[in-house]
C-alpha cells in the first residue's frame, strides 16, 4: 500500500544567504557545464535591441502563459552580475573543496557569477518552477528515493514547458539575429546559479536546508530559467527569508551536512553519497541511510513550509506501478535488464545500475 505524502504541524520560520549548493532536485547537478535550448531570433538591429522593452509583451503576460503550462511559479530578474557576497561565498565553497568530487562545480566560474558572460545580449532572467510534491510515496518499510525521482527524468518535462513558453514569448516580440542574440532555456544543466536568480526573481527564498522555499507551498520544486535578450516592463522584488529562528532541517541532517554559520558540506550529503559519489561509501553515509537507496529528502521533509505541499498532478512525474510494487527481496535480485526497464527514462540513471547496486548492498556491509 502507497502512502501520502507526509506532512508537518510545525510553525514557519527563515533566514541564510541567497547562495546555496545544496544536494537535491534544486538542484543536484545544476552547475554543470551542459546543453541548453535556444530558441532561433526574427530579425531587429542590435541597436534596436539596446533601446528595446518587449512591447507588447508584458510581465504579466509571460507569467499568465506560465501558469496555463502548469508552472506553479513564475518572476523575473534584471540580469546582472550576481552579488558580491554571494560571489565571494561561492569562490570559498570552492578554495575549501567544498564540491568534493564534484569537479565540474569549478567549470565556468565567471559565467556562474555574471549570465551576461554565459549569454552575451541577455537583459532578463524568467525564473520557473515546478511542483514535483509526490501524490504517492514508495510503501513504508521498503527501500526509499527521493521524491524527485519517483517519475520521469524532469529535465525533459522542464525543458518541453520552457521551450512552450519561449516560443510564446518569441511570436509576441521580434527578435534579433545579429551577434547571435537568441532566448535560452536552461533546466540543470548550464552553469546557472538556480536558486540564487529564483529568490532574486521573487518566487521565494534559499532556506536553511539550501532549498528554495516558496512560501506556502514548500521546496519540492523543480528550476528553470529562461535568458531574454531585451527588458520586460516590470520586475518582481527579491524575498526576504522567512525561516525564522526554526532549525528543524538542520536537526534532521543525519550526516551533519547542514552546520549553522558553514557553508553546506556536499562530501557528507546523504543524496551527494548516493548518486555522486562513484567510490565507496563513507561510513557515516552507511550508517544514515536507513531505507534510502538513492538521494535524500530529510531537510526537505522536515521543514514546516512543506505541510503546504500540494501532491504534482503531471502524468510524466507519477512512479511507474512496478516501481511502486517493489520489495527489498526484490531488489537484492536486481538484474541490468529490470534497472533499465524500471529507470528508463529517469534520472536515477545518473546513478548507474552499479551504483544502485552499491547502495542496495550497503547495508549488508
Amino acid at each position: 500500500m502507497t502512502r501520502q505524502i507526509p506532512t508537518s504541524d510545525h510553525q514557519p520560520i527563515p533566514p541564510v544567504p541567497p547562495f546555496a549548493i545544496a544536494h537535491h532536485r534544486q538542484t543536484t547537478s545544476s552547475l554543470r557545464g551542459g546543453s541548453e535550448e535556444a530558441i532561433p531570433s526574427s530579425s531587429m538591429s542590435s541597436s534596436a535591441l539596446n533601446r528595446q522593452t518587449a512591447t507588447g509583451l508584458s510581465a504579466s503576460s509571460i507569467k499568465s502563459f506560465a501558469r496555463s503550462l502548469g508552472f506553479f511559479s513564475c518572476g523575473i530578474a534584471k540580469a546582472g552580475p550576481v552579488d558580491e557576497s554571494t560571489a565571494q561565498q561561492y569562490r570559498r565553497w570552492l578554495d575549501n573543496g567544498e564540491e568534493a568530487s564534484m569537479a565540474y562545480m569549478a567549470n565556468y566560474q565567471e559565467k556562474r557569477l555574471d549570465p551576461r558572460l554565459l549569454v552575451p545580449g541577455v537583459r532578463s532572467i524568467i525564473s520557473l518552477a515546478l511542483n514535483y510534491a509526490p501524490s504517492r510515496l514508495l510503501p513504508e518499510g521498503e527501500y526509499q528515493f527521493a521524491a524527485y525521482a519517483l517519475g520521469q527524468d524532469y529535465h525533459n518535462l522542464m525543458k518541453e514547458k520552457m521551450r512552450k513558453l519561449a516560443e510564446e514569448i518569441k511570436n509576441r516580440q521580434p527578435l534579433p539575429l545579429e551577434e547571435d542574440l537568441s532566448i535560452r532555456c536552461f533546466c540543470d544543466t548550464a552553469p546557472v546559479l538556480e536558486r540564487y536568480w529564483a529568490q532574486k526573481a521573487g518566487l521565494g527564498w534559499v532556506g536553511r536546508n539550501h532549498q528554495l522555499i516558496i512560501p506556502h507551498a514548500g521546496s519540492m520544486f523543480f528550476l528553470g530559467e529562461i535568458f531574454l535578450p531585451f527588458d520586460v516592463d516590470a520586475y518582481d522584488e527579491p524575498m526576504p527569508n522567512r525561516c525564522g529562528n526554526c532549525h528543524r532541517c538542520i536537526d534532521a541532517c543525519p550526516t551533519h551536512a547542514i552546520v549553522p554559520g558553514e557553508d553546506f558540506h556536499a562530501r557528507r550529503c546523504l543524496s551527494y553519497q548516493l548518486i555522486e559519489n562513484r567510490g565507496e561509501l563513507s561510513e557515516e553515509a552507511k550508517a544514515a541511510m536507513g531505507d534510502t537507496i538513492y538521494g535524500c529528502d530529510r531537510c526537505q521533509t522536515a521543514c514546516p513550509w512543506n505541510r503546504f505541499a500540494t501532491p504534482n498532478t503531471e502524468p510524466d512525474l507519477q512512479p511507474k506501478p512496478e516501481l511502486l510494487s517493489m520489495n527489498k527481496d526484490k531488489w537484492h535480485h536486481l538484474t541490468v535488464e529490470d534497472y533499465r526497464r524500471l529507470f528508463k527514462g529517469s534520472a536515477v540513471k545518473r546513478v548507474k545500475f552499479e551504483g544502485l547496486i552499491r547502495n542496495i548492498t550497503a547495508k549488508e556491509s
